[in-house]
């Protein structure tokens, strides 16, 4: 609130207007500041949330951005409402992650292979226009005198620097992730030649979804089977979902403040590390360690697994079950939500860019979701 008390000029939007503005659009699917300040001109219901104020998508966008720490804290409140709603059960939870396309172009992402070739012959060309346009310069001088305007460098020029400047600044920040990543005894190493950065969001990578390769981020959540309420979420970087488990489940601790008694997770998740992590939580868990064809009593698994190994005891337990096992549930939890989130209410892009922001931003879509799943547990 510190930040509205200025007596200055014209008096600022309530904060929690602008609050209930933002999740009620976000519920309805609108996500552009310029849809959402249409809708307050042209929609009743918005009106109503308004109480007839009218922001407009410079306000609505300044305020998102920068109140997003604070509007990423909303998800556990609601989520809280959402268990004492009795929602919240975590007798089962099931885990997934979807690539969502980030405010970035793959087209504009480089790999270092091709940023070592083309560094030298962008900088020749600079040099070589450079040369030119002092050249013309000195002639204009001559015919026009020195106080004339012709001193600019030409947009071409000025382009083409702007370009060689991102390639050297990603080229550099791909030579200090390589160092970071080396031991502190070995030389310094060179990044691979197929390492990429996006010159619009460098946090973004490209990744494989349903339509091809995509620059994107990876949005992981896990599901209550009872109630499809989001128990936890989270957004990274790396486009495998192995890493994501352990997060998933500390944030469920976290946010709910017990553990699921159940786990239910594609073989995207199946390691051993995460099978000793869910061993450890005391979840009785149903991974699958292999792919799971359509009509199929029990996910495919490696003939070979090491006999007594964590992985071997997983298959075990997913064939015992066969058409009952608890791992049928992953498919009517998990995909149905990311179905209503992308599909029903058409999120399919962030807005924002960096890893951080577009963490918040999915906070946001999964904090309106629960908002949802609430309200029609209430109607009921």
């Amino acid at each position: 609130m510190e930040t509205y008390e200025e007596e200055r000029g014209y008096p600022p939007y309530h904060p929690v207007m602008m609050t209930a503005l933002l999740l009620y659009a976000y519920c309805q699917g609108l996500y552009s500041s310029r849809r959402i300040a249409r809708a307050c001109e042209e929609r009743v219901d918005f009106m109503a949330v308004t109480a007839l104020q009218r922001p407009d998508f410079r306000t609505i966008a300044t305020f998102r951005r920068r109140h997003l720490p604070a509007l990423r804290t909303l998800f556990r409140q609601v989520l809280g409402l959402c268990q004492r709603a009795g929602l919240v059960r975590l007798g089962h939870v099931a885990l997934d992650g979807t690539k969502i396309r980030a405010n970035a172009s793959k087209h504009k992402a480089m790999s270092y292979r091709r940023m070592q070739e083309a560094e030298p012959a962008l900088a020749a060309e600079v040099a070589r226009w450079l040369a030119e346009a002092e050249a013309t310069d000195t002639r204009e001088d001559a015919e026009h005198g020195p106080e004339q305007r012709g001193d600019e460098l030409p947009a071409w020029v000025a382009n083409k620097q702007e370009r060689l400047a991102k390639i050297r600044a990603a080229k550099a920040a791909l030579e200090a992730e390589a160092r970071a990543a080396a031991p502190p005894e070995a030389p310094p190493p060179a990044p691979a030649p197929k390492a990429q950065r996006n010159f619009t969001d460098p946090e973004s990578r490209i990744m494989k979804g349903p339509d091809g390769f995509v620059q994107a981020y990876n949005a992981q959540i896990a599901v209550d089977a009872d109630s499809q309420v989001i128990v936890a979420q989270h957004v990274t970087a790396a486009a495998t979902d192995v890493q994501a488990l352990p997060v998933l489940l500390a944030e469920i601790k976290a946010n709910t403040g017990r553990q699921a008694q159940e786990l239910s997770a594609d073989a995207g998740y199946c390691s051993t590390a995460n099978l000793q992590a869910v061993r450890r939580r005391h979840i009785r868990g149903y991974i699958a360690v292999g792919r799971q064809r359509h009509g199929q009593r029990a996910p495919e698994a490696p003939r070979r697994l090491p006999r007594g190994s964590l992985l071997a005891a997983m298959r075990t337990r997913l064939k015992r079950a066969g058409h009952r096992s608890r791992y049928r549930l992953r498919k009517i939890t998990v995909e149905p939500v990311f179905g209503q989130i992308k599909g029903a209410r058409e999120f399919r892009q962030f807005l924002l860019r960096g890893l951080a922001k577009v963490g918040g931003e999915f906070s946001l879509v999964a904090t309106a979701h629960n908002l949802l799943k609430l309200a029609a547990a209430r109607a009921c």
